[in-house]
């Protein structure tokens, strides 16, 4: 069945695009309209709030939660998305753990280019903090640029002096703006998804001309991860950025760092997102959750 689940998927994500560069506009309206047929599962609150000084939800479980929490980073290439077209992921990961999240609805490109979204999500962390929460019981998760984003951040949190949170999930993050990993090219034909012209396009909106070379671009080629707390990588076999994962899971055990590489057989970029369509996606977060019940203190 999974074979005939991930084949229908690969299908619908090849469904013919416009040729060329889309604006701004139609890359965010796409992106929600993909997302928006993404199942959120039953048993959650959803409130609106702000962290930091961004607008951000809240999403619990609708019973009786764990103490814990989950700062989310969405995913949309630091040009589209938002809390709600990730909410099949959060709301996914705060069903299986028991722990409330926050999803930050940090600041997009070109409008506000980068360090904004990682200043963004490292203001929202620094409010956790100044509002009595335990780093201890605090984890970073995201997808795609938002599993970036989480990485990027610890960064910025270790370079400021702030306690680490207790551990990172990152699905499918996008960690090198440098775009030289192998399977920029050898998993070009595999990815039903991604392209090498859409990430120049989105990529250099983020950018504005700065050097991709820095840390906080491409942690999986120029960040030094000493310190930090334990990671799980989930990245698909049918992904371009498939070594954004592999090389920073490398990086991080030179650091001594605790890391799992989860790489999951002919899945597309943030096979997640795909709960109750795909048994991968479904069987990845359930690990994802218990990785959390490890690490984050209840």
């Amino acid at each position: 069945m999974s074979r005939e689940q991930r084949a229908k998927i690969d299908a619908m994500l090849r469904q013919p695009r416009p040729e060329g560069p889309r604006s701004v506009e139609e890359i965010r309206a796409g992106f929600r309209a993909l997302m928006a047929g993404m199942a959120i599962p039953e048993g959650i609150r959803v409130t609106a709030t702000t962290l930091g000084d961004r607008p951000a939800v809240r999403v619990e479980p609708a019973a009786d939660g764990t103490a814990g929490t989950i700062l989310y980073f969405h995913g949309g290439g630091f040009v589209y998305g938002s809390p709600d077209t990730a909410m099949s992921l959060t709301g996914s990961l705060v069903v299986r753990s028991g722990y409330t999240a926050f999803s930050v609805d940090y600041r997009l490109a070109p409008e506000h280019p980068f360090p904004a979204a990682v200043d963004d999500c490292l203001n929202a962390y620094r409010a956790l903090l100044d509002g009595g929460a335990d780093p201890a019981a605090i984890a970073f998760a995201g997808d795609s640029a938002g599993g970036g984003l989480c990485v990027s951040t610890c960064l910025a949190a270790r370079d400021a002096g702030l306690p680490l949170p207790a551990a990172i999930v990152a699905f499918s993050p996008g960690l090198d703006q440098t775009r030289t990993g192998e399977s920029m090219e050898t998993k070009a034909e595999a990815d039903p998804l991604l392209s090498r012209e859409g990430m120049a396009h989105t990529g250099a909106m983020y950018l504005a001309g700065q050097d991709p070379r820095h840390p906080l671009l491409s942690p999986a080629v120029f960040a030094d991860l000493t310190g930090f707390p334990p990671l799980l990588l989930q990245v698909g076999t049918n992904e371009m950025i498939l070594d954004d994962s592999t090389r920073l899971a490398a990086r991080a055990r030179e650091a001594g760092v605790d890391v799992i590489l989860d790489v999951v057989a002919d899945v597309p970029h943030v096979f997640q997102s795909f709960t109750g369509v795909l048994d991968e996606a479904d069987q990845a977060l359930d690990r994802a959750a218990f990785f959390l019940s490890q690490h984050v203190r209840s």
